[in-house]
């Protein structure tokens, strides 16, 4: 099975003419299959993708991680490129009006923008489930990730929802990942990660029956996290024996330069512009 990853938004661009955007999307290519994990903050999935020589009217499914508009605001401009009936996977709290800030007086709305008629009129079918979707061959949804670690929850005082005039705790149910069961092994592909990293690779595990990561990559959302939290995540990829982790969007630098230093070479930034070749065991970054 090959396979190809290129990453078309991310907080950093890789190459000149790349445009780094604070939010993310990957492209996941394998045959005749090309599945978009959520679409960056505005205009710069476009942009790169003409930029890389991207076809995106290929694609036919978009699997969206969680309803923050920095991996959903591109939806727009992205599904006037892709196929005219292409299926939007996602949660159904994507819909959510979401909300980011500890103090109800400073708190902003950081949802998917209300573009439902425009969506429509292009063609967008949505299919919000809890369950794990079945993407392509060998290519799957986590659907809702459960809390397992003792070290992982989502940001406490930092995510809301609001309902009517009602606020209310967000457990980013939404959250999710894209599960490729490659021969070597598992490939994981984050959003944030904002159920946690090691949750969702444990999910993977769980839903596959496959113990073996050949790949993580995307947004490790510890960017808020201290030290024990990023320790402790760092002892679980070693313990889980993951071949390549590849880190994004809100892992945080300083969480990344302790990955990386740990790490070692099984550790690279995965930024705009990169392009991930898989075949077999061989794995290439470009």
């Amino acid at each position: 099975m090959k396979l190809k990853i290129t990453t078309l938004s991310e907080n950093t661009a890789s190459a000149l003419g790349i445009l780094a955007e604070w939010g993310l999307s990957v492209l996941v290519e394998t045959g005749d299959t090309a599945i978009l994990l959520d679409t960056g903050q505005s205009v710069s999935v476009p942009h790169n993708a003409r930029v890389l020589r991207v076809d995106l009217s290929k694609v036919s499914k978009i699997l969206l991680s969680h309803g923050h508009i920095d991996h959903t605001g591109g939806l727009l401009p992205v599904l006037k490129l892709v196929k005219p009936d292409v299926q939007i996977i996602a949660h159904p709290d994507v819909l959510d009006a979401k909300y980011s800030g500890r103090y109800e007086e400073n708190r902003h709305y950081i949802g998917i923008p209300p573009w439902s008629q425009e969506l429509q009129k292009l063609g967008a079918r949505f299919n919000l489930t809890k369950e794990s979707v079945q993407l392509a061959d060998n290519i799957i949804t986590t659907g809702e990730v459960p809390l397992v670690t003792d070290f992982e929850q989502v940001d406490p005082n930092r995510f809301y929802v609001k309902s009517d005039s009602t606020w209310q705790d967000d457990n980013l149910l939404d959250d999710q990942a894209i599960i490729i069961n490659h021969e070597p092994g598992l490939i994981v592909i984050l959003g944030c990660a904002h159920r946690g990293m090691i949750n969702t690779i444990y999910h993977a595990q769980k839903l596959t029956g496959r113990k073996e990561i050949q790949m993580v990559i995307g947004g490790c959302h510890l960017i808020w996290s201290d030290a024990s939290r990023i320790y402790k995540t760092i002892d679980a990829l070693k313990v889980l024996d993951v071949q390549k982790v590849g880190v994004s969007h809100c892992t945080g630098m300083e969480a990344s330069a302790m990955m990386a230093q740990a790490l070692g070479d099984s550790f690279f930034f995965n930024n705009a512009g990169d392009i991930i070749s898989i075949d077999g065991a061989k794995i290439e970054v470009s």
